[in-house]
């Protein structure tokens, strides 16, 4: 094994896919990229263009390109996973050739990765590769015993697999996914004996399972958390591992559970099989790895039925229409008309030229004129030698029975001329043929060639246009991080130039510039259990309200007391995509909450550029909050909660241009009391405010209210609450009171 090869645990890491377009290849693909990692694919589908989820870069070449070595060293793939017994590039319904296509490519891409001499390889193989009845469940040592062409190809797979972990010292492990199952999204999703069930219940209402054949099935998330381990691990002990669940079930036990879910009338028939009890063991790869499978199969299968019976129209309204009987015939034998026209056209084309050689012969001006000669050069020249060869036939038939018109058969056959003729005839059609043939293949060949030479030209340039892609991310990455002191220094001198009241306004504002996304959100916690927004820049960083009760936002909750940023790796959409908290004395004070963030941004590295960014920010707003702390006796009124007028239009002025940049939703209000009764108002008011709203006075000597985070729509709560009060308030322009520009 080679030791280089390891993955490192934590690792940001290169993972190449193989395969084509299905749930299990876009199940992957999520949770590679949700990881972290980078996630290449190499489709195999080079005419198709199938859809796949999103990925780093994609090579959409077939396994047998000459340009294999290319892309495998292009992409320097720590990891590399060939979906193998799950390629959908591969159909298995009574085509015999794709054993050979199979094998060809699975050592086509072998050789490829061991000339790369990097990384590790997983193969995916299934249940298929047993059958029959076992009293235990079945260990990875257990002898093949599948019958069928993909049990066998599967089988070979394998020992392929064996020989270059081998031979060449590679690190390839096998991996045995126990019959696989998962939701079907369309008709040709359903592969799995559970969609198979559900299918058979919504269209005829009869489900088929066998008396005596017993399994156990593995559910597609579980398969994917299972071959993650594999792929994330720096050392395991063996080649080969069964993927199993271990939750053991019988056909007529499965069948039961669907028709329950499905409801309606239905039901159960039984079939005779023999298959018997065939379950795989996944005891080695628990005991090594210590990961059980969470899905539920009754859970699973409720889920499989709601979703099929939610969008029955798209699997039981999908049947293609019913071809007439001579489309069927027409494209059955379609192969056997191909090859039999030119001898049709041929035998169509021979009676206008035996009808010319009959007017021909006598005439004194086309007497040296033998139409029979023309009609095999003819054919020579077209159909090549094959033609050739069958219109001499036919040509000597008509020419015999021409000339017996005038004599015997027996006085044709022991004249001399006639030979002659024959041989001339046949002489000139095969050579004819043959140079006709002989052409077509230097012209095939030469079409070939400059198409083998313009598919290598073209795969070239994709793999050096998508080698140009990487590069360019790979730079701007370097770029950003080369930059990162200096934006660091920029924040830095921002914070330090701002009035304590504009740190947190100016913080959102670098966080949109830094993170790349305009959805930023600070919250401040008011209490044990409550935080309060205070900015956001979106709609979209204002969905979670302006009171959250943080605590119960588990997930969140526990990395932030752990003092780790949040990421939401499951894409909970009621969830920010990352989180990061400020702290005083080990408490959360705030939390910075961002949302829009493209996947290339939702890394480690990025959480840690967050989290020294959150420090900055930290720092700045508390020690603005200690400032404004030192400055309360100065800036309240006689011990109030009333703003002198320099400190209440400071506020009142940032405010007014964070909500000019929509980081703040806002309203002022003017409340109409008699200068001499502000105290008292103040103090009546101050309780039916929130810590977050702020009562002051401005230079026309007024009493005002400032709302935080409020719409013009709530604030009327507010005023209706201050009416009861007696204290009448009207809602007021900021800029026409603010003195500030």
């Amino acid at each position: 094994m080679r030791l280089s090869a390891l993955p490192q645990k934590g690792k940001k890491m290169n993972i190449l896919l193989i395969g084509g377009s299905g749930r299990l290849m876009d199940s992957m693909i999520l949770k590679l990229r949700k990881e972290g990692h980078r996630v290449f694919l190499l489709t195999g589908d080079k005419y198709r263009h199938n859809k796949y989820q999103k990925v780093f870069e994609r090579y959409d070449f077939s396994y047998d390109c000459e340009n294999l070595d290319d892309i495998l060293n292009s992409v320097n793939a720590d990891v590399t996973i060939l979906t193998g017994a799950f390629d959908t590039n591969y159909n298995w319904n009574g085509e015999e050739r794709e054993t050979v296509h199979f094998m060809s490519h699975l050592v086509n891409i072998l050789v490829a990765s061991s000339v790369a001499g990097k990384g590790r390889v997983i193969f995916l193989s299934s249940d298929e590769i047993y059958s029959g009845n076992y009293a235990n469940d079945i260990k990875e040592d257990e002898p093949f015993s599948g019958s069928g062409q993909k049990a066998d190809t599967l089988s070979q797979a394998e020992e392929m697999c064996e020989s270059f972990r081998l031979n060449r010292n590679m690190d390839i492990v096998v991996l045995r996914l126990d019959h696989l199952y998962g939701i079907p999204k369309e008709k040709k999703d359903v592969d799995n004996i559970v969609s198979r069930m559900c299918l058979e219940c919504m269209k005829d209402g009869h489900i088929k399972a066998e008396l005596d054949h017993t399994f156990s099935v593995l559910d597609e998330k579980d398969a994917v958390e299972y071959i993650y381990q594999i792929v994330k691990t720096g050392h395991h002990k063996y080649a080969k591992y069964h993927l199993s669940s271990n939750d053991i079930v019988s056909e007529m036990q499965l069948a039961a559970m669907v028709q329950k879910e499905i409801g309606g009338e239905s039901n159960l028939v039984e079939v005779p099989g023999g298959s018997g009890r065939c379950v795989l063991s996944g005891r080695r790869f628990e005991e090594e790895f210590g990961v059980h499978a969470f899905g539920d199969i009754q859970k699973n299968v409720k889920r499989m039925t709601d979703y099929m019976k939610k969008h029955q129209a798209v699997f039981l309204n999908e049947d293609e229409r019913k071809a007439p009987w001579w489309e069927r015939m027409l494209d059955k034998w379609k192969w056997l008309i191909t090859a039999l026209f030119p001898f049709f056209e041929n035998m169509v084309c021979f009676i206008p030229f035996f009808m010319m050689n009959n007017r021909t012969v006598g005439s004194q001006y086309f007497a040296n004129l033998d139409p029979f000669l023309l009609y095999v050069l003819l054919f020579a020249i077209i159909y090549g030698q094959q033609q050739a060869t069958f219109s001499a036939i036919l040509a000597v038939a008509g020419y015999m029975f021409r000339q017996m018109y005038t004599r015997s058969g027996f006085e044709v056959l022991i004249d001399y001329n006639t030979y002659v003729w024959i041989a001339q005839l046949f002489i000139l059609g095969l050579v004819v043929g043959y140079m006709r043939d002989q052409i077509r293949t230097m012209k095939l060949e030469q079409a070939e060639l400059e198409e083998h030479l313009s598919r290598q030209i073209a795969d070239i340039r994709d793999i050096n246009q998508s080698n140009v892609r990487v590069k360019t991310v790979m730079e701007q990455q370097l770029v950003d991080h080369r930059d990162s002191i200096g934006k660091i220094y920029s924040i830095t001198v921002g914070l330090e130039q701002r009035m304590p009241d504009e740190v947190i306004f100016y913080a959102v504002e670098m966080l949109e510039k830094l993170m790349q996304t305009q959805d930023v959100a600070i919250y401040n916690v008011v209490n044990k259990d409550y935080a309060r927004i205070f900015s956001a820049s979106s709609g979209k960083a204002r969905s979670l309200g302006n009171s959250i009760r943080y605590k119960e936002m588990t997930e969140i909750y526990e990395d932030l007391s752990e003092q780790k940023v949040y990421i939401n790796k499951t894409m909970d959409e009621r969830y920010p995509l990352m989180v990061r908290a400020v702290y005083e004395g080990g408490q959360i004070q705030m939390m910075i909450m961002l949302w829009g963030l493209s996947w290339e941004k939702m890394t480690l590295g990025q959480a840690n550029f967050l989290t020294v960014v959150s420090y900055l920010i930290q720092n700045a707003v508390l020690r603005s909050q200690r400032y404004m702390q030192a400055l309360e006796e100065k800036r309240y009124t006689q011990g109030s909660r009333l703003l002198e007028t320099d400190a209440f239009e400071s506020l009142v002025q940032a405010y007014m241009d964070a909500e000019r940049k929509n980081l703040v939703e806002c309203v002022l209000l003017k409340v109409n009391a008699a200068q001499e009764n502000y105290l008292e108002c103040a103090e009546q008011m101050a309780s039916h405010m929130r810590d977050s709203d702020y009562l002051g006075l401005m230079s026309d000597g007024r009493m005002y209210l400032l709302l935080t985070n409020t719409t013009k729509e709530n604030a009327d709560v507010v005023q209706e609450r201050f009416e009861k009060l007696g204290y009448q308030t009207e809602n007021v322009e900021k800029m026409a009171v603010c003195h500030k520009e």
